[in-house]
């Protein structure tokens, strides 16, 4: 399942670099994104090393089919828009 990077979880005072708000593909509701929760997500860095950073499904984020993923570290802010695969 295709899926980008939309930013990093926080608020006026807090990051967490290793949560990441993630749009997925014909994901549009609340209902829809809750189905995926637990699922595995890898990113893989744009290079020659090719590194893959992979993440578990936490739970949904808002109303809109937002899912809120937690990677083992954190992501760099070039990954912010790029692919990610969620299986």
């Amino acid at each position: 399942m295709e899926a980008r990077i939309a930013n990093y979880r926080g608020s006026n005072s807090l990051t967490y670099p290793n949560h990441i708000l993630i749009e997925v593909d014909g994901v549009d509701t609340r209902a829809k994104a809750a189905a995926l929760v637990g699922k595995k997500a890898t990113w893989v860095a744009p290079g020659k090393k090719q590194t893959a950073i992979t993440g578990k499904v936490a739970s949904a984020h808002g109303n809109s089919g937002t899912i809120r993923v937690i990677f083992e570290r954190g992501l760099p802010g070039q990954a912010l828009g790029t692919p990610v695969k969620i299986e």
